[in-house]
């Protein structure tokens, strides 16, 4: 592989983020610098550490941006379920595609981060 735009899990981060982008253009103007910023922030750090962590020179590196991308996934679950909880996500939808588009990266990552794990040390 010749690039990080190659790889499945990425590109599928980045569907992450479109999601978000359109299911919080919908919350409140009041939630623009908290619950908005705070989702978006989290989205785009999932693709961008995972393009972070390929470009390294090590496999720990790589994990170790891996592991960043996964908790930041973790976070914008948690965010997405208090939008939720909140009545913000009214696109019922939109809210689920987010939510399998989540699912699925966050199986990709822990799938990546086992094999990673597996191989002998380089």
């Amino acid at each position: 592989m010749k690039s990080f735009r190659e790889l499945l899990v990425w590109q599928k981060g980045i569907e992450v983020v479109t999601s978000v982008y359109a299911a919080t253009g919908q919350f409140p103007k009041a939630e623009t610098y908290g619950l908005t910023d705070q989702a978006r922030r989290a989205a785009v750090s999932i693709p961008a550490n995972i393009a972070e962590g390929y470009g390294r020179q090590s496999t720990q590196d790589y994990i170790r941006f891996l592991l960043i991308a996964r908790g930041s996934l973790y976070e914008l679950q948690t965010h997405m379920e208090i939008a939720r909880r909140l009545g913000y996500l009214t696109d019922l939808d939109n809210a689920d595609s987010v939510d399998a588009r989540i699912l699925e990266v966050e199986r990709m990552l822990s799938s990546l981060i086992a094999k990673l794990k597996s191989k002998p040390r380089s």
